[in-house]
């Protein structure tokens, strides 16, 4: 009967070792390689147990963590197609900050965007156009523009040298123009 009871003590110890397993592992891990968010290095970390049963038990509570930490916005999960619209949203802008939206693959390189004037109005003699996007661009050259924009306008934005842009208004010929808004 000693054996029996010395069996069930090491499976009692061994389960209780188990329970604890995810606990230590996430209090334990170290930190995360840069840019890698630590609740889902905590989750890739349960790859190295070896027990099945220790195993499942941290991959539900890593899982469990990261998706509270989604849910309270400390992290952000977003896939290849959103991440692409970030981009295309923030063209026209210099933000080195959207590195982290090209890990694992190469940055698309977004030449020029076309929209739809939502709004069109002249500050200080320059053509302000509100996109319905959101996107607003302002002139920044003094060509003329000789069919006013209107709300409907066609409005194409491509990248010109040294950092600057083009805006087209419905095929007339382009004006210099910068993104504000």
């Amino acid at each position: 009967m000693t054996g029996f009871w010395t069996g069930a003590r090491l499976g009692l110890t061994l389960s209780a070792a188990c329970a604890l397993a995810p606990t230590a592992i996430l209090a334990q891990t170290p930190a995360a390689p840069p840019g890698r968010a630590a609740v889902l290095q905590s989750l890739l970390d349960c790859r190295s147990l070896a027990e099945d049963s220790a195993r499942l038990a941290c991959y539900d509570q890593a899982a469990g963590v990261m998706d509270q930490a989604e849910a309270k916005g400390d992290i952000v999960v977003v896939d290849r197609e959103q991440a692409q619209s970030v981009r295309r949203q923030a063209f026209g802008f210099s933000l080195p900050s959207l590195a982290v939206f090209e890990r694992g693959q190469a940055p698309e390189e977004i030449d020029n965007v076309t929209g739809i004037a939502k709004r069109a109005y002249q500050a200080g003699g320059k053509w302000v156009i509100e996109l319905e996007d959101g996107a607003v661009w302002q002139q920044t050259d003094t060509e003329n523009v000789v069919r006013q924009p209107r709300p409907g306008t066609k409005v194409e934005i491509r990248r010109a040298s040294m950092g600057s842009f083009f805006m087209n208004l419905d095929g007339q010929r382009a004006v210099r123009a910068r993104r504000v808004e």
